[in-house]
């Protein structure tokens, strides 16, 4: 049995005996031989001068809520799970984060520290990833490293050796706001040890406000499921409800928000060997169409449609390489047959473990508000637009070409490009000589742009490239603004760094752990905005003093694009295909979202007199233009 599995069957006992066992008890340091524990395939023994344990070990008296749990862990950095369980409600359910210390090494793997909610005993591991979910950290092997979890109502965050900073950052605990003792959940065959424990309960945390969580366009939400069978009860390969299964019940379940369905919230596992269920919804067209979906699933599934099977992968753990991992996502597409009116989708999922679920969206869905329309559109023939930047003194966008797929070997392989207030005439060699740049911006009869470590001025008149000025210490220039008197601020993503030119002098102005990898910049009102992609955060920083302040959470993506609105609104894209409108009062809402299909929202223009977006759509090579309502 892997180290993996063995954990996932230790965690069932400590998920079993937490049953009953939560009532108030002192706090602080536990030691290991205390009657506290309970010990479950765990030993207490010396390790690197300590006195340590090694497995599985569950408190019998803890009703922890919100507060600190600490504890050292040393690893040898064989493959190993060694964590920490919280919130231990009843069997089966909790929240846990663990380190995988064999994945910190060189590669720098993204799921190191992974938190996980377990439902029904299912240790969910493959259905939870990404941002609030995975992060890489350094381990090093044969020493102690300090392991500390804040919880404070559904967030959490987590901090390994002595960094300031947390690795990782628990936007939503799926149990929400619950109460339950705490455990240790590791190995017994020497690959980590546990010591230095301690605990305590604390109100008084403060956390910044969570991301807002977004609701992808085209999710199929809303589900029925069976109850689970086992999975030889079933041939994959024909319609399960024409089977000889036993009767069939049904329950509704809704995705959560990011289209996921966590078939443990409903139904845990049978037991050892695979268990299969089947999930139904119903797909309505107006005609008979051909329709594309993406989906994921674990561990395996079949898909049918109308009765016929359309689709059957295998996402087992590491069934295709020895490093697959399984992952949901909507890596999985189909083309739906469908017919004028009802048509049922049904899948047979199968799980062997890690966790049990499947996701499944409508491929071509896109988003737009109310009162949001779409202008015009190019052809597909800006290689990688970047940047649309607007000339309100000749009414043209100026549009840079990244063109990232043929990065020139020195100067002057790429284009600024010219396109019409209508979209209908374009110049795509408006002016040329330039090298893979990004950010752009218009100052009277200069258009400047942004190399990786040039600030390039364009006379606007001639079309010319009238100056290259290096910046020293550069690595990745990415957008720019010009603020008063002239003043140039330059994001640096690669260094973290924001730049200023002034007066022909450049000078780091502004890095520090508030700013990290800042992408979008743009000045309004005696402040420069920054989309800082190290928090996911819109940050507002004074000119004068360089105070920062947090405008939103915006959550996963790349701050790309900001331009403010009359009203003081801010309009804001995620590379990915979102654009966003932040209130004065910081409330965020969505207004276009074109990100299913693949039509990002790179660094945009606006022109509030005519109430238009203009976006440069990157790896789509096309400008598209969008009114929008005002505020």
């Amino acid at each position: 049995m892997s180290n993996l599995a063995r954990g996932c069957l230790l965690f069932l006992l400590v998920a079993g005996a937490a049953a009953g066992l939560c009532t108030w008890a002192q706090e602080g340091p536990v030691d290991f031989g205390s009657d506290r524990w309970t010990m479950i395939d765990a030993r207490v023994s010396e390790h690197l001068g300590r006195k340590s344990l090694a497995g599985t070990a569950l408190l019998k008296d803890v009703a922890f809520e919100n507060g600190v749990i600490e504890v050292d862990v040393a690893c040898t950095g064989a493959r190993s799970y060694p964590g920490v369980v919280f919130r231990i409600q009843r069997p089966g359910e909790s929240e846990r984060v663990y380190i995988r210390p064999h994945r910190s090494g060189p590669g720098g793997y993204p799921d190191v520290v992974q938190y996980v909610p377990t439902f029904s005993g299912v240790d969910s591991w493959q259905l939870y990833s990404g941002e609030g979910f995975t992060a890489f950290a350094p381990i090093p092997s044969g020493q102690w490293v300090h392991l500390r979890i804040e919880v404070k109502g559904t967030e959490a965050r987590v901090f390994l050796g002595e960094a300031a900073n947390p690795v990782l950052l628990i936007h939503d605990l799926k149990h929400g706001v619950s109460k339950g003792t705490i455990g240790l959940n590791g190995p017994r065959d020497d690959s980590a040890f546990f010591s230095n424990f301690r605990y305590r309960s604390d109100d008084t945390l403060k956390f910044d406000p969570p991301p807002r969580a977004d609701t992808p366009p085209g999710i199929i939400a809303e589900w029925q499921l069976s109850q689970p069978f086992k999975a030889w009860q079933v041939d994959r390969d024909t319609d399960p409800q024409a089977q000889k299964l036993p009767a069939l019940t049904w329950k509704e379940v809704r995705s959560d928000p990011s289209g996921l369905v966590d078939i443990s919230r409903t139904y845990g596992r049978l037991g050892p060997g695979p268990d299969s269920i089947l999930a139904k919804t119903v797909i309505t067209a107006e005609r008979d169409e051909i329709r594309k979906v993406r989906f994921g699933y674990s561990d395996e599934i079949t898909v049918f449609l109308n009765g016929e099977p359309l689709y059957s992968g295998d996402s087992t753990y590491r069934l295709r390489d020895p490093s697959f991992l399984g992952i949901v996502g909507t890596f999985d597409a189909a083309y739906l047959p469908l017919k004028k009116g009802s048509n049922d989708l049904l899948f047979l999922v199968t799980e062997n473990m890690g966790g049990w679920g499947f996701i499944c969206q409508d491929a071509n869905a896109t988003f737009e508000a109310p009162g949001v329309k779409e202008a015009w559109r190019t052809p597909p023939e800006f290689p990688m637009p970047e940047t649309v930047a607007y000339d309100p003194s000749r009414k043209v966008f100026y549009v840079s070409s990244y063109d990232g797929f043929n990065p020139s070997q020195g100067e002057g392989k790429q284009s600024v490009a010219r396109v019409s207030s209508d979209g209908k005439t374009v110049d795509l060699t408006w002016a040329t000589g330039l090298k893979n740049h990004a950010g752009l911006a218009v100052s009277g009869n200069k258009l400047y742009a942004l190399e990786a470590t040039n600030l390039v001025e364009v006379d606007i008149p001639s079309a010319k490239l009238a100056k290259r000025t290096p910046v020293p210490g550069a690595m990745f220039l990415n957008d720019l603004a010009v603020g008063p008197g002239g003043a140039i601020y330059m994001s640096d993503s690669g260094t973290g760094v924001i730049y200023r030119c002034a007066g022909g002098h450049i000078e780091e102005w502004l890095k520090g752990p508030e700013i990290g990898r800042p992408n979008g910049l743009h000045v309004s009102g005696g402040e420069l905005l920054v989309g800082n992609n190290a928090d996911g955060r819109l940050k507002a920083v004074n000119l004068s003093t360089k105070a920062v302040r947090t405008i939103a959470a915006l959550g996963a993506g790349i701050i790309d694009g900001i331009e403010t609105e009359r009203d003081g609104s801010i309009l804001v894209s995620h590379n990915e295909g979102r654009l966003f409108r932040v209130s004065p009062a910081g409330q965020v809402t969505k207004l276009l979202d074109t990100s299913v299909p693949g039509q990002p929202i790179a660094n945009f223009a606006f022109v509030p007199e005519m109430g238009l977006v203009v976006v440069p759509t990157w790896t789509d090579n096309r400008v598209v233009a969008y009114t929008i309502p005002n505020p």
